[in-house]
């Protein structure tokens, strides 16, 4: 069974110039050897259940009584012995007191049950909108585990802005602004606390990105928004390029037609014409961001535009 826990991730401010590509970690086949699955590597939870319950079979072979569909469903005090296959197979889903069932029948820790819990949430919505919001809370669950057990530095950590630290820096840019919270907080129409706004900008202000005139309080632009954005960790990426979509997200339904551009083209493709199209896609957003920063030099602009650009599949090939 094949799995893609990886992928090439790229990230750029429009008034910047970050550009951070991963590489792409090659399709991963796992090994029959007897080794738990690991949660935080699944986007699919039924996936994550069959792998599990395959793994607890393979260790289990030697036993008197080998591990089965009952076996489970006792473990998580349910009478339907088949409970757990109709899930798996999709049949059935998982009700919030079923998820907590099922954490304690895959021994999960407090932590883990609610990762689980958001990792179901996520798979079951059909709702675009409710199914981005899981997706940005399993996002930020993971990157804190992965912040506390140590597996991303915390230094680097510091070092990656938020989302929030993006767009003031790009305020900079914008005409009539004033720096203090509460009226930052109007101007991102309450979309961050004044906490949250007045940390982002201090964080600007530590890494030595933004400047502050001492006697007039201006602040200016100092070098380039994360100059240096090697070694950044595949789960930051995947968490500041989630939060700025589900801007855009919010924005379709908050902001008038005439203020926002939306459009989509859903296509077959070859791989060389993905890759052409890909191609261009990079060229636009360089291209725009140079003659935005030249124009930005002499003037001021009016607002700040977030711009994302997507291509990605929505089938696999066909062998």
């Amino acid at each position: 069974m094949e799995r893609d826990f990886g992928g090439n991730m790229e990230f750029q401010n429009a008034s910047s110039d970050l550009n951070v590509i991963l590489p792409a970690m090659p399709i991963q086949t796992l090994p029959t050897m007897v080794e738990a699955p690991e949660l935080g590597l699944y986007m699919d939870f039924r996936l994550y259940l069959a792998d599990y319950y395959q793994y607890r079979r393979e260790l289990s072979k030697k036993d008197i009584r080998q591990y089965n569909y009952a076996v489970f469903s006792a473990g998580a005090d349910i009478k339907s012995p088949n409970y757990l296959k109709m899930i798996i197979e999709g049949r059935r889903n998982l009700s919030e007191d079923m998820i907590y069932k099922f954490a304690k029948a895959l021994s999960l820790n407090k932590e883990q049950t609610e990762e689980f819990r958001l990792l179901v949430l996520f798979g079951q919505a059909t709702d675009p909108a409710e199914r981005n919001l899981h997706l940005k809370s399993l996002n930020e669950k993971r990157v804190n585990a992965k912040l506390r057990s140590g597996e991303i530095d915390q230094k680097t950590w510091e070092k990656v802005p938020s989302w929030i630290a993006w767009i003031l820096y790009s305020m900079l840019d914008q005409q009539g602004v004033k720096f203090d919270p509460q009226n930052l907080r109007e101007l991102l129409r309450s979309k961050a606390t004044s906490d949250e706004i007045r940390e982002a900008l201090d964080s600007l202000i530590r890494s030595g990105e933004v400047v502050q005139d001492a006697e007039t309080g201006e602040m200016k632009k100092a070098r380039t928004l994360m100059d240096a954005a090697d070694d950044i960790p595949v789960a930051l990426v995947r968490k500041l390029q989630t939060e700025l979509m589900y801007l855009g997200l919010e924005s379709l339904f908050q902001d008038n037609a005439t203020e926002r551009e939306f459009g989509s083209a859903t296509m077959a493709l070859t791989k060389q014409e993905f890759e052409e199209l890909r191609f261009q896609l990079r060229k636009l957003r360089k291209e725009t961001q140079k003659n935005i920063s030249v124009k930005r030099a002499s003037s001021k602009g009016e607002r700040v535009y977030q711009m994302n650009l997507q291509l990605f599949p929505v089938t696999k090939s066909v062998e």
